[in-house]
């Protein structure tokens, strides 16, 4: 479970951001919070903002962060990150690393992890566990090469040869099979997902598709939930196996078809099937597809998602209808977490979010750098239209148009 997200020197983002999953204040919509070893954190999360105000950033950084973390391992020597980018709009944070920090929940232990990085070398890294109330370090790292633990000194000191200045820790760490970097390691190789579309299916999730009665069945339900009826799913494709190792085994599908089956009733109540290639049905029903293998993993195990402009190619209402799976505690009974970044105004309604569920990017337009705050720290009363306040820039985080073409 992430508690907050904080990003430096990132893109817009010249000073620190935090995005919070911490409950603020108010009883309202509580069956939309979590309460897990002490903390009261939010299911779901939605980020509003004009064009280039930041919105798609945050994102970028989620991604950046998780990335370098799960491919740590495959950077040569001397490789960059490409995905690394500071601040441009200053002489002074152009030449500074950018910094991510993570504090989230799992295995039911508390973890913070940092690291500042630009696109050759990692300069700062730290990793602390909470056993108990305090913090206990399990390493930290500054200037690049200097490392310093507080326990299992003599193992971690042998696995620092294993690394390198352009290589995470935490991934060295756990690669050569460190017992207590491996928890947190797993939450951001396993538990974290970033999408910016949902117009590609995975060769796995095709897979399953083909084979596993559960996803189709799930699929199709999601498909009746949102109006869009299909009586089945047939998918089928040719399995081609790469030994590009000999100990790697790769899988390749080639000829994929993908067929959904519509009933349709005529004016005499007569009943015909008609089945439709993927690709001749709507944008909707292809993102929904898409989608859909993603959702049940969510609601079977516990994920966090992040997607930028989940509406695309998809209707607000359908928007809307997943956040209400989210924050439907019967649906997602293992509390995963969603964090969207969104035009779709009519989520902004204080009966479906909360108003610590809702935050805002807005840039300076004269030195081009991004923040981000919530609408609770505005004085927002529970019965308050957001939408309409929103909209007439009670809150900013809207473009600020001339219009002075139409003089």
């Amino acid at each position: 479970m992430l508690i907050e997200f904080s990003v430096k020197n990132f893109l817009s983002f010249k000073d620190k951001i935090t995005l919070s999953m911490e409950k603020g204040n108010g009883d309202e919509n509580l069956e939309n919070v979590i309460n897990i070893n002490n903390n009261s954190l939010l299911k779901t999360t939605a980020i509003y903002g004009a064009n280039a105000s930041g919105k798609s950033n945050i994102f970028k950084a989620f991604t950046c962060a998780i990335m370098m973390i799960r491919s740590s391992n495959l950077i040569p020597v001397g490789g960059t990150w490409n995905l690394v980018k500071p601040f441009l709009f200053d002489e002074v944070s152009k030449n500074k690393p950018s910094e991510f920090e993570f504090i989230f929940i799992t295995n039911g232990i508390k973890y913070r992890y940092f690291f500042s990085a630009d696109s050759t070398k990692i300069y700062d890294e730290v990793l602390d566990a909470y056993y108990s109330q305090k913090p206990t370090n399990i390493f930290t790292r500054t200037k690049t090469n200097n490392y310093t633990f507080s326990n299992d000194k003599n193992t971690l000191s042998s696995l620092v040869a294993k690394n390198t200045e352009n290589k995470l820790f935490l991934t060295t760490a756990t690669t050569w099979n460190y017992d207590k970097t491996k928890p947190a390691y797993l939450w951001f190789s396993n538990i974290v997902d970033t999408y910016n579309s949902f117009t590609y299916i995975s060769d796995d999730d095709l897979v399953l598709y083909s084979k596993d009665n559960s996803l189709k069945n799930f699929t199709l339900s999601l498909l009746k939930e949102a109006d869009i009826l299909i009586k089945d799913i047939h998918v089928s494709y040719e399995e081609i196996d790469n030994n590009n190792l000999s100990f790697v085994k790769n899988r390749e599908l080639s000829n994929v078809k993908i067929l959904l089956e519509h009933e349709v009733v005529d004016k005499k109540n007569k009943k015909s099937t008609y089945t439709l290639n993927f690709n001749d049905e709507s944008s909707g029903t292809k993102a929904l597809f898409a989608l859909a293998p993603s959702l049940q993993k969510a609601f079977t195990t516990t994920k966090m998602i992040i997607v930028d402009e989940l509406e695309k190619s998809m209707h607000p209402a359908l928007v809307e209808f997943i956040i209400k799976l989210f924050n439907n505690k019967k649906i997602n009974k293992v509390n995963s977490q969603l964090i969207i970044m969104t035009y779709a105004t009519n989520l902004l309604n204080l009966e479906l979010l909360r108003r610590d569920q809702i935050w805002f990017t807005e840039k300076n337009p004269l030195n081009g750098e991004s923040i981000l705050y919530p609408l609770d720290s505005f004085s927002v009363r529970k019965d308050e239209n957001i939408m309409k306040g929103y909209i007439n820039g009670r809150y900013g985080a809207i473009p600020d148009i001339k219009n002075s073409w139409l003089i």
